[in-house]
């Protein structure tokens, strides 16, 4: 465990010091999690096992089936205020078959925790039962489980559900492993931590025909190449060198593989977009469609793009994420603390919820260089940190919801 002895001030953080006498059931039931990996909307052993231990550690209600399957848990404490803050953590699994051989990899195929998101849901479920047990604050702890981040939504599907009208919270936060930083550690910065993830489908139009004849076809491969080297344009020539974007197209399909003679009528590039300003996505969408059109239109040919906006950018909130940094500093001291943290190009659906709610998402450490990094097979959570975003989880809620004279 990341023992008190390793950073003095967690010696003198009630929350720490708690939640640490519970550390090796929260290891349990997060690897119990890792061995049962669910996919976004299909959680239902996950959720189940939240309801479980929301209802054992004694909270106040227990809300299933918000946005499919998301499980809301609320704890109130001991003074009458009618203040709510809330905590989101994510649940569901990856498409990916897992490399590890210990005893708690998944027993699925084809299926792992590869994010970590088991262990946010251990980490929240270990608030959760710290708060109910103390119910050192005056307010509402609104505890969200939520389903189906990676690429499914959820947190749009739970706010569409009507998660903040039937739970009013005044701010929102949630918080994400990151292997590259060392444990003990928090990341956070004010405005953008992670991007906008768009989809793009580039439908490419033109003439097939045989290959020892190009000259009576159009050649959409050959289209389909130039547009990849265009679109790269874009970001290197329209995007102002302080804004951050990335373009790339990932799957190019056309043809088949076994007719080495046959240049096909169709070709087809998918890739993704991200960017951090609204401004800038717009651009790069109309740039685009531009680019797209009259490269092809230059060979003979026709391209459609069809551009899709999965994930909004996650933009924390100034206020928020200045008290959220200072709770952060009151765990772990400030020196460590990343306040200015650089932002990924990676998305989260949790902006769905900051574009509703005022709040912030931080980092917390768990590697350091040469970490097993996100999406990888070998990829697993890091248990010693567990009572630790516990205590930032139950911290938020207790300083943002002191009781009188506290």
């Amino acid at each position: 465990m990341l023992a008190p002895a390793a950073n003095p001030r967690l010696a003198h953080a009630r929350p720490f010091a708690h939640i640490a006498q519970f550390h090796p059931e929260l290891t349990a039931f997060r690897r119990d999690l890792h061995a049962h990996p669910e996919l976004g909307f299909e959680e239902v052993y996950t959720a189940g096992r939240v309801q479980e231990a929301l209802r054992l550690c004694g909270a106040d209600e227990v809300h299933t089936g918000i946005g499919k399957t998301g499980v809301v848990g609320l704890i109130r404490g001991r003074g009458t205020s009618k203040r709510m803050i809330g905590l989101r953590a994510d649940m569901d699994a990856l498409t990916m078959s897992e490399g590890n051989d210990f005893p708690w990899k998944s027993t699925k195929g084809g299926m792992m925790h590869g994010c970590g998101h088991d262990g946010h849901v251990a980490m929240l479920v270990g608030a959760a039962r710290y708060l109910a047990e103390t119910r050192n604050f005056d307010g509402t702890a609104v505890l969200i489980f939520q389903p189906g981040e990676e690429g499914f939504a959820g947190a749009k599907a739970m706010v569409e559900d009507g998660l903040f009208q039937r739970f009013p919270v005044e701010s929102v936060y949630a918080m994400h492993n990151w292997p590259g930083l060392k444990p003990g550690c928090f990341g956070i910065r004010h405005h953008a931590m992670m991007a906008s993830a768009d989809r793009v489908t580039i439908e490419i139009t033109g003439k097939g025909g045989h290959g020892a004849h190009p000259y009576l076809a159009v050649d959409p491969v050959l289209v389909a190449a130039h547009i990849i080297t265009a679109v790269q344009s874009i970001v290197s020539r329209n995007v102002k060198a302080v804004d951050g974007a990335v373009i790339s197209l990932c799957a190019l399909q056309a043809g088949d593989l076994h007719a080495m003679s046959v240049i096909p009528g169709k070709a087809t590039l998918v890739g993704t977009v991200r960017t951090f300003k609204p401004e800038v996505q717009d651009m790069v969408e109309r740039r685009l469609h531009e680019l797209c059109t009259a490269v092809a239109l230059g060979f003979g040919a026709t391209a459609t793009v069809n551009y899709e906006r999965i994930y909004p950018a996650t933009i924390n909130t100034p206020r928020e994420t200045e008290f959220a940094a200072d709770v952060a500093e009151s765990l772990v001291g400030p020196e460590n603390v990343v306040r200015n943290m650089e932002p990924s190009m990676g998305a989260e659906d949790f902006s769905f919820m900051l574009q509703v709610k005022p709040g912030a998402y931080l980092r917390i450490g768990q590697g350091g260089e040469g970490s097993c990094m996100l999406h990888m097979t070998r990829y697993d959570f890091n248990d010693e940190i567990l009572p630790l975003g516990s205590a930032l989880h139950a911290s938020l809620v207790e300083q943002a919801l002191p009781l009188a004279g506290g």
